[in-house]
Formats: structure tokens, sequence, C-alpha cells
């Protein structure tokens, strides 16, 4: 039980950081839309993923793990259909300069926002995890 709550704030801190960076993930509704939302994707990672990653074996093989990126889109994607008040939509990002180090402005449509936004939680949830043990 006690593994399953750490789960579960681990995934709904991690939904919550990636949604305050990243304004193509969406969510509306407040905190209850959040703790719903966490709650679902904590169900989705415990159940679905696991047989997302057995189904996309074959191509994670021919890739050499290049391809197992999109359990975590696809897991994001069920989110959004599952829980209607989180939304993907494009996002156009307006540059940043400090030091003299740039970035360009660019924008991302939604397919690349959703590759964007599963990256970041996969980093915070690793790191969480990494900090949790």
């Amino acid at each position: 039980m006690k593994t399953l709550l750490r789960y579960y704030v681990i995934n709904l801190a991690s939904l919550w950081a990636t949604a305050s960076l990243i304004g193509g993930l969406k969510y509306s509704g407040g905190i209850s839309t959040l703790l719903t939302g966490g709650l679902v994707f904590t169900i989705i990672n415990i159940i679905l993923v696991p047989l997302l990653k057995v189904l996309l074996l074959p191509l994670n093989i021919l890739t050499l793990g290049l391809f197992a990126w999109i359990t975590n889109v696809l897991a994001l994607f069920i989110l959004t259909k599952t829980v209607p008040t989180f939304t993907l939509s494009p996002y156009y990002f307006k540059g940043f300069s400090l030091y003299g180090f740039s970035l360009q402005e660019f924008e991302l449509n939604t397919f690349l926002v959703a590759v964007v936004a599963s990256l970041l939680i996969g980093i915070i949830t690793h790191f969480l995890h990494w900090l949790s043990h």
C-alpha cells in the first residue's frame, strides 16, 4: 500500500511539474482534476504500460531501445482521453537567452508536445523514484 501511495505522489508531482513547464499540456478544474489525473496516470503506469511494453517489444528490439519512449507517449495519450480535462495542444516556444546561450523560437504540434511532455514526465518520475529509495 505504501508503494502504491508513493507511485501516486510521484506521478502526481511529475504531471504537475510538466503541466507547469510545458504550456501544451494543460488541465482545467484545479486541484481535483490534478488529483484525478494523477490517480488515472498511476493506474495506467501500473497496468497498461507493462502490457504496452510487451506488445511493442519487437519494435523496441529492432530499434535497439529507441522505440521505448512511445509507451510513455501512449500512456499520456490514454490519460488525455480518459480524463477529458487534461488536454494536449500545440505550443509556441518564444525563445530563450541566458549568458550567451540562446534557443530560437519554434512551434511544437500536438504530437511533439506529447513526446516532449512524456520525456519530461519520464525524467521527473525517474528522479523522484531515485530520491525515494
